[in-house]
């Protein structure tokens, strides 16, 4: 987990956030960083960062997923794993696993960082002990012609305009999308 590690210390200090709320979670996983490379990990008490993405396909439509435990829609991501060398490559194995489309084209700076309390590791009717997310979030390009797959960890996958998203959300689903679409024009 070092190299990651060394990756998420990089890109939170060089990255130019892309909204206030965006910024001080920036600064918030910064922090939480100088705790090393446990970081990363779910071992760590405090919180862990994790990464995601919006995946977007030619239209501007975002491919969203109706989490499994969580029942509500959001963009596709999660836990770092040894084998990920960047907070990016992270985001892209996650989103690739849980949506079954194969060549996703990375933007590999950035789009929002968002911090936000869940419930990981908990078996199935089963409480876990309550975590923090330090999610950094990354942008996909969908190829033409492709279908999603549903994982296991997806109730549902659909495919929205950003002016007609589905309820409940997750948090910071919405701040993601400006800076999404801004990159791709």
């Amino acid at each position: 987990m070092t190299s990651l590690y060394d990756d998420a210390v990089r890109v939170l200090t060089e990255w130019q956030a892309t909204s206030d709320e965006a910024d001080v979670f920036r600064k918030q996983t910064s922090e939480l960083l100088q705790d090393g490379p446990v970081a990363m990990t779910r071992a760590h008490r405090r919180g862990h960062v994790t990464a995601s993405a919006l995946i977007v396909d030619g239209d501007g439509r975002v491919l969203l997923c109706l989490h499994g435990r969580l029942n509500k829609w959001m963009q596709l991501g999660g836990h770092c794993e040894p084998g990920d060398v960047s907070l990016a490559a992270a985001a892209l194995r996650e989103a690739t696993e849980e949506s079954g489309i194969a060549g996703l084209v990375l933007d590999p700076d950035p789009i929002d960082v968002d911090i936000h309390e869940v419930r990981c590791g908990a078996a199935e009717g089963v409480s876990a002990t309550p975590s923090v997310h330090y999610d950094v979030r990354f942008l996909l390009r969908c190829p033409a012609g492709t279908e999603e797959q549903i994982s296991e960890e997806s109730a549902e996958l659909a495919w929205f305009s950003p002016d007609n998203l589905p309820s409940p959300l997750a948090s910071g689903t919405v701040r993601q999308i400006a800076p999404a679409l801004a990159r791709l024009r």
